[in-house]
């Protein structure tokens, strides 16, 4: 079952990153988190590949390019559109944890953005870094064209900055072209990325794009409120007002500012008082963070009132915006969606299940691409049903598992493995001899590919939606020795008892197996010594890694396989000698 808290939290980051979404495509993002944070087993994730083989309903959740695309942002917690923030914040957290747990150095601007007069033709940037100091950080800094152009209105950067052991800030100077002519306040942008192998020990913190404002004034500047009122969530966790610098960005200003309660009270529904934001040169706006608690009882809506009372050096100037009204929205409508969207995907995971499924349902998934849900199925989908629908609606047969606790659709599936077992051999056979190949050779290349072919797309999901590498591997691992210990053992078995029965000796020829095993068993080697280093190499990290570390890993086991098919055929035709 779903935990409500946890629940509400995720639904409120979905809101904040799109708040157009209907509660059908809520219910399915929420499906879709759910899944991926339960724990799957091998048979799992073989189902679900035999499936998208098929073109039948999965079991994770279908979902358009663009709900994914709205799943994965939640879900890495990144941002990037310009490094603005979200305008709600998880619950009791002003700010994401990007040292993961003190691991990795944060580095981000000081300010989101700032000004700077065209005549002093040069722009100081500031650069912090936080988390862990005691590593070297390097990263990337670049500027971007806005309304201003490099070459005309500035010179271009880009370079890597480098932050040595306990350094925590830096400075870069951008030069400003002054060319004496009138224009228009004009921007560019000035961002913070990172190399692929830095982002192992270095993140990017929220400020990752500082935007740069030329103008042609020296004033102090005008401060105000963005807006005469805001709204903000109860449970949004901290409030972020902004305060805005027009007219002039030149020095540094103190701003000072109070809370007033109205209808919200200072320590009860909010955390009030007084304070100072200080403006450096060039900055043009600042956040006035203000803690909101949130109670969790029913009430309605309640406010408060933030006033700047100060500004120094008397040149600056308080604007007409200098009071703005804080609106607490209560989430009770929230929660109420909440509800009804925990209810709802705790009755279609229920219906996801293998073990719920009826016979209506097989045989309506064996005649409807995808299941039925037609709007996710995709070209593929459509391909691979048209291609197995013969075979969907002949297994769509089986009882489903809801009877008899499965145990009747374990041991008719086991007789329809085996009569297609033994169509598949016979169909392998005749094809080996239409072409010329030997049984020996079909087997270890067609039949094996065929029948390996739901395990390799069950490791490749496994390896992505899981934590370690347990499943991926023990996917391949399981289905060999299946296919050895059971495939082969208990047909030799029968076959053994039988002729027992008869009075005869069940004698079965090795013919090429002994130098077949032996290729076999050293390119294994060579694998699991491959999958060894990488684990020291790579701190128990078996998959994965850097794209070219994991290119050259695929090139070689591919080689190992073809050497292993390439050996095996040249002895079976007599090309080489066996043992």
């Amino acid at each position: 079952m779903l935990i409500k808290s946890w629940s509400h939290i995720f639904l409120m980051d979905i809101r904040g990153v799109n708040p157009h979404l209907t509660e059908p495509e809520l219910l399915k993002l929420a499906m879709m988190k759910v899944v991926e944070g339960q724990p799957h087993s091998r048979m799992w994730y073989r189902i679900n590949a035999s499936r998208a083989l098929a073109g039948k309903s999965k079991l994770i959740p279908s979902m358009s390019e663009n709900l994914r695309d709205v799943y994965d942002t939640v879900k890495h917690k990144e941002n990037d559109s310009l490094g603005l923030e979200k305008a709600l914040l998880p619950r009791h957290s002003s700010q994401i944890d990007y040292t993961d747990g003190g691991k990795k150095a944060v580095i981000e601007f000081m300010a989101s953005q700032c000004a700077v007069l065209e005549k002093e033709q040069r722009v100081r940037i500031g650069i912090k870094r936080y988390g862990n100091t005691n590593i070297r950080a390097m990263v990337r800094i670049e500027t971007i064209d806005g309304t201003a152009e490099a070459e005309k209105d500035y010179t271009p950067l880009k370079e890597t900055l480098v932050f040595e052991k306990d350094e925590t800030t830096k400075f870069i100077d951008i030069v400003i072209i002054d060319d004496n002519e009138w224009e228009p306040d004009e921007i560019f942008f000035v961002k913070l990325s990172l190399d692929t192998f830095d982002s192992q020990t270095v993140a990017i913190g929220t400020l990752a794009i500082e935007e740069i404002t030329i103008i042609d004034d020296d004033e102090p500047g005008t401060f105000e409120f963005s807006k005469p009122s805001l709204l903000f969530r109860e449970s949004c966790g901290v409030a972020k007002i902004p305060i805005e610098r027009t007219n002039g960005a030149d020095g540094d200003v103190e701003v000072s500012w109070e809370t007033q309660d109205m209808t919200a009270k200072s320590g009860r529904d909010y955390c009030g008082g007084e304070g100072v934001i200080r403006f450096t040169h060039g900055e043009t706006t600042k956040n006035l963070e203000i803690v909101i608690y949130d109670d969790e009882t029913a009430e309605k809506d309640e406010c408060f009132k933030v006033v700047i009372t100060k500004i120094s050096p008397e040149g600056a100037k308080i604007g007409q915006t200098k009071k703005t009204i804080i609106s607490i929205v209560n989430d009770d409508d929230f929660n109420g969606m909440v509800s009804r969207l925990v209810n709802m995907t705790n009755l279609n995971m229920d219906a996801l299940a293998v073990e719920s499924t009826t016979w209506a349902i097989q045989i309506r998934n064996a005649l409807n691409v995808n299941g039925a849900n037609v709007d996710t199925a995709t070209t593929m989908d459509y391909i691979m049903h048209v291609l197995t629908f013969g075979w969907k609606l002949i297994f769509a047969m089986i009882p489903p598992p809801s009877i008899w606790g499965g145990w009747l659709a374990f041991f008719v599936a086991l007789i329809m493995i085996g009569l297609l077992t033994a169509i598949i051999g016979d169909l392998a056979s005749i094809f080996g001899c239409l072409v010329g190949l030997k049984d020996s050779v079909t087997a270890i290349t067609f039949v094996a590919l065929g029948t390996s072919l739901p395990d390799l797309f069950a490791s490749k999901q496994s390896a992505v939606q899981e934590k370690t590498a347990d499943n991926s591997i023990g996917n391949v691992t399981g289905s060999n020795s299946v296919n050895v210990f059971l495939g082969l053992g208990l047909p030799w078995v029968i076959a053994a008892i039988y002729w027992s029965m008869k009075g005869d000796t069940f004698r079965v020829e090795a013919g090429t197996l002994g130098f077949s095993v032996v290729v076999y068993s050293i390119t294994a080697i060579i694998c699991i010594a491959i999958l060894l280093v990488r684990r020291f190499t790579f701190g128990k990290a078996e998959l994965g890694g850097p794209m070219n570390i994991k290119v050259i890993t695929f090139v070689i086991l591919v080689m190992l396989w073809f050497t292993y098919i390439i050996l095996s055929s040249l002895q079976a035709y007599g090309h080489i000698s066996g043992f």
